[in-house]
């Protein structure tokens, strides 16, 4: 995990080209900017990207699996579970407080996240759009009851003692999990009318509900700039967003170590690090703007 309070603007070794740095400080100078982020900026917070080079390519269950049969929710949820606790323990890096630090600064007009980790709200960005939604809450699809997921787990810890016994659990490399004795694992329901319960984040095979992606499209339309940070643009939302903003004629940045599904569209794309970029951006445009962690 990167150590947060060792921020620079000069770029270290194996970090972006400096020439990519100064265009990227040059297109987005006195600009408002809309922020498109991905799983790549909450590395750094210890959360994996599961795209990243190196990850072994993982099928997610689909909505439609997940509503048809009871030993998927099962083992979903007790996978989520395990899941929950890493994302709780995760704080926000230096590249989320850059941000948040940018939106202080009138820079950033708002930041649009594929992510469902919260750290964006937790740095202290305000005008926040979580394009696919939050793992800190659980919906019931009978009654729509929302609930706190931190309430949740004490739920399922109380109802599965056993997933702490060695050997019941198998962490692997990425993050993910796998369950030696799923079938035993109690899924919570719905307290209010027994209904299925799922985190209310948007499944592969859901669509982003509309007005959340009209929420999303507005702040691109507030800027006049789009930065995509660790973002592939592998899912259809995100370039949706990029469609919006080059037909406004804005340009378009995108911070990403490997390729995107948009890179041809770029102003500039930066291939470095989304951390040590965003605080080498902000410490360009809002002298000093970064604290260091524990300083918000």
């Amino acid at each position: 995990m990167l150590d947060d309070a060792a921020s620079t603007t000069a770029p270290t070794a194996g970090s972006a080209d400096t020439a990519d740095l100064d265009r990227l400080v040059e297109v987005l100078a006195g600009k408002r900017v809309a922020v498109l982020s991905g799983a790549g900026l909450s590395t750094d917070s210890g959360i994996p990207d599961y795209r990243g080079a190196g990850r072994v390519v993982r099928k997610p269950m689909t909505f439609q699996e997940f509503l048809a049969d009871p030993a998927k929710r099962q083992r979903y949820w007790a996978g989520s579970h395990l899941g929950w606790r890493s994302f709780a323990a995760a704080t926000p890096n230096a590249g989320h407080r850059a941000l948040a630090a940018l939106e202080d600064a009138g820079v950033v007009a708002g930041i649009i996240t594929q992510n469902v980790d919260g750290l964006h709200l937790r740095a202290g960005s305000r005008r926040v759009v979580e394009i696919h939604g939050s793992m800190d809450r659980a919906v019931c699809l009978t009654c729509g009851q929302v609930f706190s997921r931190a309430d949740l787990a004490a739920t399922i810890d109380r109802a599965n003692p056993w997933i702490d016994e060695p050997g019941s659990v198998q962490l692997q490399p990425d993050g993910d999990v796998e369950i030696t004795d799923v079938g035993r694992f109690v899924v919570p329901a719905c307290s209010v009318c027994g209904g299925d319960l799922k985190p209310d984040v948007v499944f592969f095979g859901e669509f982003v509900p509309t007005e959340k992606f009209h929420e999303a499209v507005s702040i691109v339309a507030d800027a006049d700039a789009l930065l995509v940070v660790g973002s592939s643009l592998t899912v259809n939302s995100g370039v949706r967003l990029v469609d919006h903003a080059t037909r406004r004629k804005n340009p378009v940045v995108i911070v990403n170590r490997g390729a995107t599904r948009s890179d041809r569209r770029a102003a500039v794309k930066v291939d470095g690090g989304t951390t040590e970029t965003l605080v080498h951006l902000a410490e360009r445009l809002v002298a000093g703007a970064v604290p260091a962690a524990g300083d918000e």
